[in-house]
């Protein structure tokens, strides 16, 4: 049943209202709030917070607020208002600081392989990078890989290919687009403590033909999110790592809760 309790309500009207500021501020706004990785020029310590209330789009805005109107009213109900806002923003930071570790993790990684192809530079280095660090590259590198495995002493090519290499980390940490946003934290914590809570309550989900338990979507949800995260195909953006997070956290806060008896608010 669609539904306005008092905290639901203003989430909702503050996350359309940031959105219309992005939508008029443009880039500005996007990059002062959204979630960048510690290191790069544009991290700053409050996207913890900021990022969770922005988005890239219209879809992305109506997808979250969707679920947040939907599934958000019921835990409001049983928690009250101050608890779900409790539960909502320690979710969203938390999501947002687990992120931050796994893509921190990530651009470690990426550097390490950069800085290997400095000391010994080779064709195959060259597609590896690619390969690990750029799936969604297309197959354009092969050919710089292949010309740099047939001449290694190649001066040129090797600078050529080192200089693209630290150009790719480069832009996975300070580009103006590195950083992440989006209420999906917060919002993947929230549908886990409906299905903990309510784990019989039927869902009809679309586009799902069928009714199917809120325990069973969470389990499922959560196992498509895991193999999403570990298996990213070429031209995902979606930040599954920040779900999984927020779901974690959500556990662990309705389990302290639980333990202390305010489990229910």
């Amino acid at each position: 049943m669609f539904r306005l309790t008092p905290t639901v309500r203003t989430l909702l009207i503050i996350n359309v209202l940031v959105f219309f500021l992005q939508s008029q501020l443009g880039a500005q706004l996007t990059v002062m709030g959204a979630l960048y990785p510690i290191g790069s020029v544009y991290f700053k310590p409050w996207q913890f917070v900021t990022y969770m209330f922005m988005h890239s789009g219209i879809g992305h805005l109506l997808s979250n607020m969707l679920g947040l109107v939907f599934i958000g009213a019921s835990l409001e109900d049983v928690w009250g208002p101050k608890r779900f806002l409790t539960y909502w923003l320690i979710c969203g930071v938390g999501a947002g600081v687990l992120y931050e570790g796994v893509r921190n993790y990530e651009l470690y990684q990426m550097n390490v392989d950069r800085m290997a192809f400095h000391q010994e530079p080779s064709g195959v280095a060259f597609a590896d990078f690619f390969r690990e660090h750029l799936p969604n590259a297309g197959e354009s590198y092969q050919q710089v890989a292949a010309q740099l495995q047939r001449t290694p002493n190649d001066q040129k090519l090797v600078s050529m290919a080192t200089e693209a290499v630290d150009t790719i980390y480069d832009q996975s940490v300070n580009s103006p687009v590195a950083g992440m946003l989006g209420a999906s934290g917060a919002l993947f914590a929230v549908l886990f403590a409906f299905g903990y809570l309510f784990p019989q309550q039927t869902l009809f989900i679309f586009p799902i033909p069928f009714p199917i338990k809120a325990w069973l979507f969470v389990f499922l949800y959560t196992a498509y999110e895991l193999y999403a995260g570990l298996h990213q195909t070429p031209g995902d953006n979606v930040a599954h790592f920040a779900h999984l997070g927020g779901m974690l956290i959500g556990f662990i806060v309705l389990k302290i809760w639980q333990r202390n008896g305010t489990h229910y608010g």
